[in-house]
């Protein structure tokens, strides 16, 4: 009989599988994408230079960051598969997320794309390729549906970006608030093996198609204690409203044993990089929402520090991003489908490691109910 192991709960600290991708060094509170520093890519490359990174392993010499650039632009407009079921997706309700499942796995039916184990390296990163660029598309027009406007087509003219800011509002975003979105998406393409991450591991394990395992994500993805905390942490600040409420309100919160969104982390135990990184983007925006944000930072910080002494808990990725998309135009509805622009491209270059192997994951539970067998009467 296989001896089972017992692990801690939520698989914390356990590891279960070797990547090249990137790593999170929580005490140091850095992280990288392959052989380089998140952080700096955010501040000096673009989405489309890290996408390529993800894919090849390197950086793209100029010639290929434009050729790069010419193969994504027919992949994003939107496949004549789903215009006509994009309506009907958009009226059936307005959960981005559960939207976007849906037009993927019409997409993925409409197009017959292969399980990963019947498909060679081409074609895996090709379907790859497509499920990402696609996907603001997707998310744009259902969102424009819902608003009772039409569709917009992306233009081969602008970046990642850009283009998810003009899908969504029609008109061609600042220089700086296209930055500020670029350097968000790039900063959180990928983080470790987060919970979505692993979940499209486990997919792509079984041997299924790219979208199957881009689905499952998706499906970890939109919980509040994932990708879906965002607005949640925006409307903590509206709840707060004011500065002088702002120890009454968290006070209260955490007597009641609630959760302050946007602050604590899993691996983190310091500041998170990219809350750092979201802050000084926010703070070169300004404005008063970033004035009370910041002001809500600290107090929230020295409040926490005072009442869970020894917990290390500071800002997080989802405070600060909530402050950028609110100032670069983005409705909250699409703060957590902001975020999945960017993390589709990290869900598909795991699924592509993933595909190289042969290995399903499959572990083991411990059982601890009732005795067995018992006798049936």
């Amino acid at each position: 009989m296989t001896e089972l192991i017992d692990v801690p709960a939520g698989l914390r600290n356990v590891v279960v599988t070797t990547t090249e991708l990137g790593d999170v060094r929580g005490r140091e509170g850095f992280y990288h994408y392959r052989q380089y520093n998140a952080i700096d890519l955010a501040r000096h490359k673009t989405f489309e230079d890290v996408w390529f990174l993800f894919l090849e392993g390197r950086l793209p010499e100029p010639e290929e960051r434009a050729r790069f650039a010419k193969e994504l632009a027919p992949l994003r407009v939107l496949p004549d598969e789903l215009r006509e079921i994009l309506p009907l997706v958009a009226r059936a309700g307005d959960h981005p997320i559960a939207g976007l499942r849906t037009a993927l796995s019409v997409l993925a039916a409409a197009r017959d794309l292969p399980p990963l184990w019947d498909a060679g390296p081409e074609r895996r990163k090709a379907d790859t390729m497509l499920v990402c660029a696609v996907t603001p598309t997707i998310l744009a027009a259902l969102h424009r549906l819902r608003s009772g406007l039409e569709p917009l087509e992306p233009r081969a003219d602008l970046g990642a970006a850009a283009n998810w800011l003009h899908l969504v509002s029609g008109a061609e975003p600042s220089p700086a608030h296209a930055r500020a979105i670029e350097q968000y998406l790039i900063a959180t393409v990928d983080h470790g093996f987060n919970a979505s991450t692993f979940t499209a591991r486990v997919v792509a394990s079984c041997g299924a198609d790219v979208v199957s395992a881009v689905a499952a994500a998706l499906g970890a993805f939109s919980g509040p204690l994932h990708g879906g905390a965002p607005d949640r942490a925006l409307a903590s600040l509206d709840a707060i409203g004011t500065p002088d409420r702002i120890d009454e309100w968290v006070r209260a919160r955490i007597s009641a044993g609630d959760r302050i969104m946007g602050f604590g982390h899993a691996v983190y135990r310091t500041q998170d990089p990219r809350s750092v990184l979201l802050r000084e983007i926010a703070t070169g925006l300004g404005g008063d929402l970033v004035d009370f944000a910041t002001t809500v930072e600290r107090r929230v910080v020295e409040i926490l520090a005072e009442l869970k002494s020894g917990r290390e808990l500071y800002a997080n990725v989802e405070f600060y991003a909530g402050v950028v998309m609110e100032l670069c135009g983005l409705p909250r509805a699409l703060f957590t489908p902001t975020f999945a622009v960017s993390r589709v491209v990290g869900w598909c270059a795991n699924v592509l490691e993933q595909a190289a192997g042969s290995k399903i994951i499959r572990p083991a539970a411990r059982y601890v109910g009732p005795l067995a067998p018992q006798p049936v009467s």
